[in-house]
């Protein structure tokens, strides 16, 4: 039995003067009075060594305190039990060294008994649970120090750590230190991302990372998720943003009314009706729906339960409403969310889309690329197309209508309505797809069915082959690029064959236009009216002397040698080049001169001195035997701009007639046209300003 506590510090206060007494008992000693012992010892354990001298015996004191400890193994004092530091600190025993005439002697012997680290700390609960709402706030203490401090019967300081045992809950708790298992929120919570967590926390009686033993004790507690209401409410369909879907984005609605019809239905939306949810969905707090805003003279009501948009009265305008529904809690009005609601005023449509062909077969082969072209069965050139047809239209082709697969995700509908693969097809064998045709204004639709055979490539011939929509696109560039070229080759041909005539026909019209007004340019005229005259007579005298000389040359010899040969080329070569420059000349000179003057001309049967200004024609009495006056009776100014316009254009004909004959002739004389009028005798008078042309003679 150990020592009371106050008996011990008394003992241990005596114990050095007790044990030098002790020590120098006669006849008995030991090799240690104050041993020390470390608890849980096993049996047998040696305290100390006795030495008894002789004529001694040596004995336990029965009356010790804890003589139950102790035995006496020849000469060694043994403890015969082991020993709880936690229970007993302090051993004391006493030996009675005895002499043969009877006298005894006393000797105590003081044990020590030494702690050692067999205990692990104990925590007051094990398991704990815990209920928090989720919108706790962070740094809230969610259990308390008194509940989670563990105790150690060593006495040794205490070392706390905390972790989690689910996934994606780390770090939303924490103790307040490694002495301190007090454990509170650190981040926020958030009911979608989960709902329970459960944290262990160990007791340690020595550091992490110690060399030495460390006994641990751990204690589990369960945290569980409160929803809160904390979200405002959400539009469906929606689409998460991130990926621990906390916020949830809605698309607007999108609906249409026909112009001066009020519908008494419920209108039909995009993507679906009006409705929106509370995320919190264990509180699922009522909702309410309302328009605030965009609903011009009050034509759109919502229902505040249900969301169903309706009509007061008929739209009138062809235009379109944007409308802004708000859904709000009824616990909470400051929990709403806002969404578009677009709706298009179109004109009534009284016939829905159809196909006229309830089925269309076609075929494509195995192993193509994605977006190649599937044919109509049969005809392996040409391209599958669906089309629908809407009798509101006169030629039933509506150009709102767009085309989709319905029901596989192997192939494609253009906005055209040609059917395209959509990955590479593998194996062989028979797909049967829905296509539709949806009016996108009207929303109305229609569908029919595509049978497509999947068959094996073969031996394709020439006539056979399949094109993709890439070799058309080629083959196209390649053909405009051939058309441009043969356009640019043409145009230049033309160019060379007509460019000249067309160039001197212009600037003909374009001389016309400007001596259009038949303006008098006398005063030009007066300044060297000589030199005009006989520039006109010289002209006209070299060129029928070039055209005499040209005549009379003799005919070319036969080749009797180079010499004349040569000669005789060369005399018509030159006389050739002469008389074509003389008529370009004379040509130019008549037009220049046919530009310039006016013309103003008078008949009569009598002949006139010509005086300034001033031309006439006369003709003789054979031509007018009754001697009368022929007089020019003049017509209004619009039958003169005709008759002009007429004789110029006649003139000019007649000019290139007479050029013709000219260059064919090249050797006849004036003497041969004047002699085609037997019947009349023409005599033409000029004056230094005026120079009869060819308009008075015509007349």
């Amino acid at each position: 039995m150990a020592l009371p506590h106050w008996l011990l510090t008394s003992v241990l206060f005596l114990l050095p003067f007790i044990t030098h007494v002790s020590a120098q008992q006669q006849g008995c000693s030991v090799d240690n009075s104050k041993p020390s012992v470390y608890e849980n010892n096993p049996p047998g354990y040696v305290v100390t060594t006795i030495h008894v001298e002789p004529g001694y015996t040596v004995m336990i004191d029965p009356n010790s305190p804890d003589v139950s400890f102790f035995t006496i193994q020849g000469s060694e004092l043994q403890l015969n039990q082991s020993v709880d530091y936690e229970k007993d600190t302090l051993l004391l025993v006493s030996l009675i060294c005895q002499n043969d005439a009877g006298q005894s002697d006393y000797l105590n012997i003081f044990v020590t008994i030494l702690n050692m680290n067999d205990n692990s700390p104990v925590f007051k609960e094990t398991n704990l649970t815990r209920v928090i709402p989720e919108d706790t706030k962070v740094n809230t203490t969610i259990v308390a120090r008194e509940d989670l401090r563990a105790s150690d019967a060593d006495l040794d300081t205490i070392f706390y750590e905390l972790s989690t045992t689910v996934l994606g809950t780390d770090g939303y708790f924490a103790i307040k230190g490694v002495n301190n298992p007090e454990i509170y929120l650190q981040k926020a919570l958030d009911y979608e991302k989960f709902k329970l967590t459960t944290l262990v926390l160990y007791a340690r009686d020595r550091p992490v990372g110690s060399n030495d033993a460390t006994n641990t004790a751990t204690a589990t507690i369960n945290v569980f998720i409160e929803q809160a209401d904390t979200k405002s409410p959400w539009f469906l369909p929606c689409t998460f943003i991130n990926t621990d879907h906390s916020i949830c984005i809605s698309s607007p609605y999108i609906g249409r009314v026909n112009i001066s019809e009020m519908s008494t239905e419920p209108l039909t939306l995009e993507p679906g009706p009006i409705y929106a949810i509370d995320p919190d969905y264990t509180l699922n707090e009522k909702i309410v729906y309302s328009i605030v805003g965009g609903n011009t003279d009050k034509v759109f009501s919502v229902d505040a339960d249900t969301g169903n948009l309706t009509m007061n009265k008929a739209a009138t305008s062809p235009d379109r409403y944007l409308l802004q529904v708000m859904a709000t809690q009824v616990n909470n009005i400051q929990k709403y969310s806002i969404v578009s609601v677009e709706i298009k005023v179109i004109n009534k449509s009284d016939f829905a889309p159809y196909f006229e062909s309830r089925i269309y077969n076609g075929t494509v082969l195995v192993g193509l690329a994605p977006r190649s072209f599937v044919f109509q069965a049969g005809e392996t050139s040409r391209p599958l197309m669906i089309t629908a047809a809407d009798d509101d239209f006169p030629n039933k082709v509506n150009p709102n209508i767009e085309y989709y697969i319905k029901n596989s995700t192997d192939f494609i509908a253009t906005r055209d309505g040609l059917i395209l693969t959509n990955v590479m097809l593998q194996t062989p064998g028979t797909v049967t797809i829905e296509a539709v045709g949806k009016d996108t204004v009207s929303l109305q639709e229609a569908s029919t069915v595509i049978v497509v055979e999947v068959i094996l490539a073969t031996a394709v011939t020439s006539s056979d082959k399949i094109h993709t929509a890439q070799d058309m696109a080629i083959l196209g560039g390649t053909l405009a690029a051939l058309l441009l070229i043969a356009l640019a080759f043409l145009g230049v041909m033309i160019y060379k064959q007509y460019g000249k005539p067309v160039k001197h026909m212009v600037r003909k019209k374009f001389c016309k236009d400007i001596s259009g007004g038949y303006q008098n340019q006398s005063d030009e005229q007066d300044e060297h009216p000589d030199m005009s005259t006989k520039q006109h007579e010289t002209s006209e005298n070299s060129s029928v002397q070039s055209m005499t000389h040209a005549l009379e040359q003799p005919a070319l010899p036969l080749p009797s040698s180079n010499a004349e040969e040569i000669d005789s080329l060369r005399e018509a070569s030159r006389a050739s080049t002469i008389i074509f420059d003389q008529e370009e000349k004379e040509e130019e000179v008549e037009e220049k001169t046919e530009h310039e003057k006016e013309v103003k001309s008078i008949l009569k049967t009598d002949r006139h001195v010509p005086d300034d200004g001033y031309k006439a024609v006369w003709f003789k009495t054979d031509v007018d035997p009754d001697g009368e006056r022929v007089q020019v009776i003049e017509d209004n100014a619009a039958h003169g701009d005709d008759d002009s316009d007429e004789d110029l254009q006649k003139n000019e004909e007649e000019e290139d007639y007479d050029k013709d004959d000219h260059h064919r002739g090249l050797g006849m004389s004036f003497a041969s046209e004047s002699s085609s009028l037997p019947d009349a005798e023409m005599t033409v008078n000029m004056s230094h300003t005026d120079a009869v042309t060819e308009e008075d003679t015509d007349i």
